[in-house]
């Protein structure tokens, strides 16, 4: 069994399992597999070498982040928050 246009790398599972669910695998190896700009050399090259660890193939820097992605929604907010924060710290000084 190969891929095919509408149910990608979950061909292989045929008609089993539910589509629902054969929908998010689909979803999290697309993110999971996918190669991402490293924040450190500003270079498409992050990749995903185990789960939460994120490597740079130019630079070799190892990242720590999400599971499927190397940042996460929640990971944005509160960065969003703490660099909030700082610039409100800074003009009280």
């Amino acid at each position: 069994m190969g891929k095919t246009k509408k149910v990608g790398s979950t061909g292989r599972f045929g008609a089993r399992y539910g589509s629902t669910i054969r929908k998010r695998v689909r979803q999290i190896e697309e993110k999971s597999k996918a190669v991402y700009k490293c924040p450190v050399c500003s270079v498409k090259t992050l990749k995903r070498e185990g789960l939460g660890i994120w490597e740079c193939s130019k630079c070799g820097e190892k990242l720590a982040g999400g599971a499927w992605e190397p940042n996460t929604s929640a990971g944005r907010s509160i960065t969003r928050r703490v660099t909030r924060i700082a610039e409100g710290l800074k003009e009280e000084f």
